[in-house]
């Protein structure tokens, strides 16, 4: 490059020789150039190595900068914004920080609209009553959970493992819902999954007050988990958290959190008993072996009963009802 901006100058020299002035002082301009001569240590193409060394240098430092940058964020604490508003999890197979065993009252669940039509727990026809049953087991996250997690097959609940349920899962349809909805995301296959589940159910110890009762009762929240607690001495009150609601601030359910490997763990954000049971007594309706009775609110008469479902049997004697804290 240089050595063309030389020979430039010699053929400028030459054919402007006739045009340059012969009296008086020369053009500076071109009296630099015929004067000029190279120094003692260039080098045709020096400039242009000096260049390409330090491009190259200049890449290797920004690469390198990057990647301390990078290792650096990873090390740092998180920023309050990143701290209060977390990047979302995704529905990822096996990915979860731990298991919620949610046990549901039953007689709080036929009362409602939603049990109206669940035979096979709140209409039977053999007399058989249920109090806690299962409702799932949960992967969670320390704030929120995954669902519906993508499986390399569809996911499909055989037969037999549905009918080796049903004496704590009384609904087909729930335990089908359940593993598509939360089993899928714990990695298990079905028989596995559901073995957890009974596994983990036989661990709790159910209070006396609780089991199957025939009236009903007004308790706090706090007195339920201490029963729990006095019976279960591996679960601590903050592993486990009640959750109520509806008219009378019924019992609806309890949750108990346990690791991957089947240990009580203290509960995540997601089990807040103050968000989950404000209210300082819940009302405890009885276990029964039908939907509901006059007191409670019946079908209507005009309602046929369902061949098979137990309705058009005579049902089991009406529990009696314990007054409330207020007479009521």
């Amino acid at each position: 490059m240089m050595q063309r901006y030389i020979q430039r100058i010699k053929d400028w020299q030459r054919t402007n020789a006739s045009q340059r002035p012969q009296d008086g002082p020369r053009d500076k301009t071109w009296q630099r150039a015929k004067n000029w001569q190279p120094t003692k240590n260039w080098q045709p193409g020096t400039n242009w190595e000096r260049y390409k060394n330090w491009n190259f240098g200049g890449i290797v430092v920004l690469v390198l900068a990057a990647i301390s940058a990078a290792v650096s964020a990873q090390q740092r604490a998180p920023w309050p914004s990143e701290r209060f508003n977390p990047a979302p999890h995704q529905n990822i197979i096996g990915e979860f920080d731990y298991y919620a065993l949610v046990l549901s009252w039953s007689p709080s669940f036929c009362a409602s609209s939603s049990g109206s039509d669940a035979d096979e727990q709140c209409n039977r026809s053999d007399g058989k009553r249920f109090s806690f049953v299962v409702h799932g087991l949960w992967p969670q996250y320390e704030k929120g959970f995954p669902e519906m997690c993508r499986t390399a097959r569809k996911p499909f609940v055989p037969q037999p493992v549905i009918d080796g349920m049903r004496d704590i899962m009384p609904s087909g349809g729930l335990i089908v819902h359940e593993y598509r909805q939360h089993g899928t995301c714990s990695g298990l296959p079905p028989d596995s999954y559901f073995g957890l589940v009974r596994q983990l159910y036989k661990q709790i110890r159910i209070p006396e007050k609780l089991n199957n009762p025939f009236e009903s009762q007004f308790l706090s929240p706090s007195e339920v988990l201490s029963g729990f607690a006095r019976l279960n001495p591996a679960i601590k009150p903050g592993m486990m958290a009640i959750s109520c609601g509806g008219a009378g601030s019924r019992l609806k359910e309890i949750r108990f959190c346990f690791t991957k490997d089947g240990q009580p763990r203290t509960c995540g954000s997601n089990e807040n008993q103050r968000q989950m049971c404000s209210a300082d007594r819940m009302f405890v309706p009885p276990a029964r072996s039908t939907a509901r009775d006059e007191e409670f609110g019946s079908r209507p008469e005009s309602s046929p009963a369902k061949p098979g479902s137990g309705q058009d049997q005579k049902p089991v004697s009406r529990p009696r009802l314990i007054e409330g804290p207020n007479g009521t």
